[in-house]
């Protein structure tokens, strides 16, 4: 019986990017969470035009971008000493508070653990370090290894090259619908971290197929699938 692989997305799903907040709230005060959105956001919509386009670079570069573009909506007010920083804040963001345990339960089931991630290995490496998660995980996967984004298909396909894992026996979790819908579609298994109940999955694509609020219950869903289909390690 081959071993269940869960892939885990990093930003969003196991670290919180609203973890710069605090060192924008010093610049923007109420309206550094704001910024902090927009951010990532615009991270994101680069990442997926870079794709498109063809012209993959580093997600780090995606980030930098973004900075200056939000930056000069909000009248250009950051030096350079100050971007760096915030760039600095983005390589220590705080793992959110369920998931080291989470993932200890989850490792527990018996199955493999990787890290699935549009930022480079040596980045996630890196927050992993920070946030006491590097020892939780069998391998890093990056998409550097192909030059595509998430949700290109090519990227799935190269984790289960990566994992030698069939379709059927391999799980993406993450908090990112699009990251889900991509999974899916390239017919993987898929589980969606919801920890905003306000934001419904988006309304095309074949849906999740597991949906929880935090990591703590996705263990708790996921052990009773491992279960009900006689994965579960004695």
């Amino acid at each position: 019986m081959q071993t269940p692989v869960l892939a885990f997305d990093v930003y969003g799903t196991l670290v919180d990017t609203q973890g710069v907040v605090s060192t924008l709230r010093s610049r923007l005060g109420e309206e550094a969470s704001l910024f902090a959105g927009r951010w990532r956001d615009k991270q994101l919509e680069f990442a997926f035009r870079r794709g498109l386009m063809g012209a993959y670079a580093d997600f780090s570069q995606c980030k930098r971008e973004a900075l200056d573009l939000v930056d000069q909506e909000w009248g250009s007010r950051f030096g350079e000493e100050f971007k760096q920083n915030l760039m600095m804040a983005y390589r220590r963001l705080p793992a959110f508070s369920e998931v080291p345990a989470a993932l200890e339960r989850i490792r527990g089931l018996g199955v493999r653990c990787v890290a699935f991630s549009n930022g480079s290995r040596q980045s996630v490496e890196l927050l992993f370090d920070n946030a006491g998660l590097l020892a939780m995980f069998d391998d890093i996967i990056s998409v550097e290894e192909v030059r595509r984004f998430k949700p290109d298909a090519v990227v799935y396909a190269h984790l289960r090259r990566r994992t030698h894992s069939r379709p059927d026996n391999t799980w993406l979790v993450s908090g990112n619908p699009f990251d889900i819908i991509g999974a899916r579609y390239a017919g993987l298994r898929a589980a969606w971290i919801q920890r905003n109940p306000k934001v419904p999955f988006e309304p095309w694509g074949d849906p999740p197929d597991m949906m929880a609020p935090d990591m703590e219950a996705l263990a708790d869903q996921f052990q009773a699938v491992l279960k009900r289909e006689g994965k579960l390690q004695p």
